[in-house]
């Protein structure tokens, strides 16, 4: 097990608080610049989608801009689908260190999030693979798979419901 197990739950405790406070800034700069950041969809055979360039996904980004284009249209109400805002409540359990190589940390964790709007709440849950870099201290994301277990939902899904 990682000598950093205890960082790396802080770590990924502290960019579910972002989301919910809103933070925007701050949970950008938990972000690598080349961070691949992908939700891939469910298949008709009930698999999910392998490769982000050629089959559907729900969420990807090839790099951190991506995310940054998001924020800014949260951030200046340019997005619909962000208006008003949810209020978020986001889980982080069952955080399991895959493979620790030195300069990068392999984690598996599941989440639970609940969204309330317009007198409203959904939920959605799953599991995440992210690969965490150490950067000054602390850690970066480098990369973030995400595997929504309820991918029939009614709305569009977006980066604080997860």
């Amino acid at each position: 097990m990682s000598q950093d197990y205890n960082a790396i739950c802080s770590f990924l405790y502290r960019e579910a608080r972002l989301l919910d406070d809103r933070q925007w800034d701050e949970w950008l700069d938990l972000y690598s610049e080349s961070v691949e950041y992908w939700m891939p969809a469910w298949d008709d055979d009930d698999r999910l989608t392998e490769n982000p360039h050629s089959q559907i996904s729900l969420i990807y980004y090839p790099n951190r801009n991506g995310l940054e284009d998001r924020v800014f249209r949260i951030k200046t109400e340019r997005s619909g689908a962000s208006t008003p805002e949810p209020r978020t409540n986001h889980a982080v359990q069952n955080v399991e260190v895959l493979e620790d190589r030195g300069d990068a940390v392999d984690v598996r964790y599941n989440f639970h999030t609940l969204s309330h709007r317009y007198k409203a709440t959904d939920e959605f849950f799953g599991t995440m693979f992210v690969t965490l870099q150490r950067h000054g201290g602390s850690f970066r994301i480098a990369r973030k798979k995400i595997v929504l277990k309820n991918d029939y939902i009614r709305q569009v899904i977006d980066v604080y419901h997860v």
